[in-house]
């Protein structure tokens, strides 16, 4: 079974084209201010172009995918005008008639983020199968928490089993190199997303940990 992999909240040309090297599917380039990971737009479409480029240059088919977190129109414009990235990811509270006006709007692709705390956060995710290119499950983050993701919190894995998507979906929250292919085992996931499982400290990604995750899942 192949497996397709997201390494998300990438920061540095290196860390893409370690990640286009070892096959990545997605790279995942955040705008939050309030993430370890953030990036100015100025700085993201720079970094979207040059991995653009060498994936080109490489011949391999790594996607790349802007990060926000329930993002107002404008910001949306700019991102698809300036950044031009692959596919948006709405890793917020938009609700489903939010994410129908934005795919209206602005035509790209998008992937929805569903935070996961019980089977009944699962199975709310329907709604917005009609409008999204993937789903992606997340752990619910702790209620102290200042971020909606990459905090390294998981979930029951067991309670993706079965579920019945018309879309892909994305397995995260809280993966790393060693346990990858038991949450896959337990999820029966087909595309799995990490970012703070292959970093050495918040926002700082490390190239053997990325090289080995990446080892991992082509493994399974």
């Amino acid at each position: 079974m192949t497996i397709l992999a997201k390494i998300c909240g990438i920061t540095d040309d290196v860390s893409a084209r370690i990640a286009i090297d070892d096959s990545a599917g997605m790279l995942g380039f955040i705008s939050f201010p309030k993430s370890p990971r953030h990036l100015d737009l100025e700085r993201m479409a720079q970094l979207i172009a040059n991995a653009t480029s060498y994936t080109a240059h490489m011949n391999k088919k790594t996607q790349c995918v802007s990060v926000v977190v329930d993002p107002d129109d404008a910001l949306l414009e700019t991102i698809a005008q300036n950044v031009r990235p692959d596919l948006i990811q709405l890793h917020g509270h938009e609700s489903p008639e939010r994410v129908r006006h934005i795919r209206a709007r602005f035509g790209i692709p998008l992937i929805k983020a569903i935070s996961v705390e019980s089977r009944a956060d699962v199975l709310a995710a329907a709604p917005y199968e009609e409008v999204v290119e993937h789903l992606l499950f997340d752990a619910k983050p702790p209620k102290d928490a200042t971020l909606p993701g990459g905090v390294g919190a998981r979930f029951d894995w067991t309670l993706m089993e079965g579920y019945p998507s018309l879309r892909p979906w994305l397995l995260a929250g809280g993966l790393n190199p060693w346990n990858v292919a038991e949450a896959v085992s337990q999820s029966k996931a087909k595309m799995v997303d990490v970012s703070s499982g292959v970093e050495r400290a918040p926002g700082l990604k490390d190239a053997a940990l990325i090289s080995q995750f990446l080892k991992a899942v082509k493994g399974l």
